[in-house]
């Protein structure tokens, strides 16, 4: 095996053992009020997600019954997070006025980096963030295996699609268009 064929697999290596850590993080103590409430996920079903946004809002999906919600599970040091950045913010720009929401659930390690990205980036919606050290409940409990990953809740708070990566303005359009019961 030639050394440019073994830094590449070292490279590879390096890359997975870098993605399958990402849902390693802290969590704040059983019974703290910063302990985020969730649910489990199933096509079709309300989601519940409750926490407390590192800017200190409370967010609560149930609370945002009436809009459509994208749910962005993302990392700053994720290089396909950051490249979905820019269509996340297109499609919020343009449809936010019309019922269109984001809560961001974070993977970061950073809470600082987080920030800085977050500012820089004029991101307006609630981010979730736990400090690394354990478990990173929203992310373990949901099942979150990989980001960026990007969840789509309907008008009435149930799920509705688990990949709205690809063509996003429009599977959100499509949401908001629907007639509500």
């Amino acid at each position: 095996m030639n050394s440019r064929h073994l830094i590449l697999k070292l490279q590879t290596c390096l890359a997975l053992l870098a993605l399958s850590s990402c849902a390693r993080f802290a969590a704040p103590a059983v019974g703290s009020s910063d302990a985020p409430e969730v649910g489990t996920a199933a096509i079709g079903k309300p989601l519940v997600l409750k926490f407390k946004a590192t800017d200190g809002r409370e967010v609560d999906l149930s609370k945002l019954k009436g809009k459509v919600v994208l749910v962005d599970f993302w990392a700053t040091w994720c290089g396909p997070c950051m490249r979905e950045l820019p269509s996340v913010k297109a499609a919020y720009d343009k449809l936010h006025a019309k019922g269109f929401e984001i809560v961001g659930v974070s993977f970061d390690r950073n809470k600082g980096a987080l920030a800085r990205v977050v500012k820089k980036e004029n991101m307006e919606w609630p981010q979730y963030f736990e400090a690394r050290t354990g478990e990173h409940r929203i992310g373990e409990k949901l099942g979150i295996e990989s980001i960026p990953t990007m969840w789509l809740i309907d008008r009435m708070g149930n799920l509705r699609d688990l990949d709205a990566r690809s063509g996003l303005e429009a599977r959100v359009e499509k949401l908001l268009a629907e007639k509500q019961p």
